[in-house]
């Protein structure tokens, strides 16, 4: 299933995307996308639908984060070979691991709004990681059995932010609108296999990153299985994956005001934002 929150922000309703790609209304059924969805039961309620049944949604609404209950979100800092070697950072022999803000979270075409004082914004597609169930210290032949399903991640970076202020990565990587999530969350039966998925991304047309997540250095279940050795994962958790090659820092570019940034992830929809500056 394609499970999604679409409409005004603050105001959403759960549909899906069905086999013809058209949004269906889910509200008759269910209030959200939330824990309960989440759930193998969940899930198998809302896979007992006939989505031909559904209420078609008219138009081409907003669609907003497509689950909610998002107690963290963990990301992995250079997870690609590639990225590492751009960044000129040593291979990692461990996941590197850093919080993101839950204020962070938008919308799929939310727009990116440069924080005041920034002047290093970047870019990094994602693969991002959805747990459906509470976890801790599972195996990683079990980790994916605790994953709900998968989505296309914005880590949105702010790289002076980041590296050049002392301290940790997280305080350039959770301002407002640092973590645009969606369109859709792919339910893991849809998912054949996490590790052959091409993800991109482009900037004012330019394709900027193109590569597969068969080129990460620790695969999901080893960074599930990593993650719940030294936190509970709740059911919504995000775990954002890593980035490939091609970002802004590594080709010394940077984003700017009216830049438009597009990128998707195989099988999992795109997501569309234009960078606008802070109020």
């Amino acid at each position: 299933m394609k499970l999604v929150r679409y409409g005004p922000k603050g105001h959403e309703k759960p549909g899906l995307i069905d086999a013809g790609g058209t949004l269906r209304d889910l509200s008759a059924h269910v209030a959200g996308i939330g824990w309960d969805e989440l759930s193998a039961a969940g899930q198998k309620r809302l896979r007992a639908l006939n989505p031909a049944a559904l209420p078609a949604v008219p138009g081409k609404p907003r669609y907003g984060v497509p689950f909610t209950g998002i107690s963290k979100i963990v990301g992995i800092g250079l997870n690609y070979r590639a990225h590492a070697l751009e960044a000129k950072m040593p291979i990692p022999t461990e996941p590197v691991m850093f919080m993101k803000a839950t204020t962070c979270i938008s919308g799929p075409n939310d727009p990116v709004v440069m924080p005041i004082g920034s002047t290093k914004l970047d870019w990094e597609v994602e693969l991002g990681i959805v747990i459906g169930r509470e976890t801790r210290h599972v195996a990683e032949a079990k980790a994916l059995d605790h994953v709900a399903g998968y989505c296309v991640f914005h880590d949105v970076s702010e790289r002076s932010f980041q590296l050049e202020r002392g301290g940790q990565w997280d305080k350039g990587k959770g301002c407002d609108s640092f973590g645009p999530i969606g369109p859709w969350l792919v339910t893991k039966d849809e998912v054949a296999d996490p590790q052959q998925l091409r993800l991109w991304l482009d900037v004012n047309g330019e394709r900027m990153q193109d590569s597969s997540t068969a080129d990460m250095i620790f695969s999901c279940a080893e960074i599930v299985s990593y993650v719940s050795r030294f936190m509970t994962l709740l059911p919504g958790d995000v775990i954002c994956t890593g980035t490939p090659q091609g970002v802004g820092m590594g080709r010394g570019r940077f984003l700017k005001v009216g830049d438009r940034i597009r990128l998707g992830v195989e099988g999992l929809g795109e997501q569309k934002q234009t960078v606008v500056a802070a109020r």
